[in-house]
Formats: C-alpha cells, structure tokens, sequence
C-alpha cells in the first residue's frame, strides 16, 4: 500500500497510507487532510485539489492531461509542478510520495 505525505501550508505533515488504485485526492480526503476539499467529487471540475508535487517525483507521477491544464488555469499558485490531485492515481511506484499544498483553495 503506498505512503503518501502531504505537508500543508504551514509546513505540517499528514502521512497517509493508502491501497493501490486510490486517488491522490480521495488519499487526502478519506484521510481529513485538512487543505484538500475535491468539491467536484473528482471529476476534474474544480481546482480545489491542487497540489505541489515534490521535484524528485515529477518524472514518476507524469504530466498534466489537457483538461487538468485548463482547470488549473483558476488555481492559485500555479506551478510547473502543480497538479490535480483527482488526476494522480497512486500505485506502489509511488510509494514516499511528497506533495504540498498551496495556502488556499479556490
């Protein structure tokens, strides 16, 4: 089952160990990560799952599809590594990862 940490804001980290096949965003909110809210339920319909992945993951975790890219366009922070939690499903390749999370969801 991969680990997962995400560090808020404010520098606190919330360690979460989920299965394979889980979402990045439903690790977050199954887990009461505070910063993660996923008000679209997934769907790539809102921004409100941004996060920053950790420079030493990019490569593993892949790039953003053209409908990430467009949604995060009403993030805030944007990033090169900026990404839609909802898009990142998680398997053991990705077990450690480090993501952070942007001061506020909109």
């Amino acid at each position: 089952m991969p680990n997962v940490t995400f560090i808020e804001f404010n520098g606190t980290p919330h360690e979460v160990e989920v299965p394979e096949g889980t979402t990045l965003m439903r690790a977050a909110t199954d887990n009461n990560v505070p910063g993660i809210d996923g008000d679209c339920g997934g769907q790539c319909a809102c921004a409100t799952c941004h996060v920053f992945i950790d420079p030493a993951w990019i490569d593993r975790v892949g790039g953003r599809n053209s409908n990430e890219d467009e949604m995060l366009n009403f993030a805030s922070e944007l990033r090169d590594n900026s990404r839609l939690a909802c898009q990142i499903t998680l398997t053991n390749a990705l077990d450690g990862l480090l993501v952070a999370m942007p001061e506020g969801q909109h």
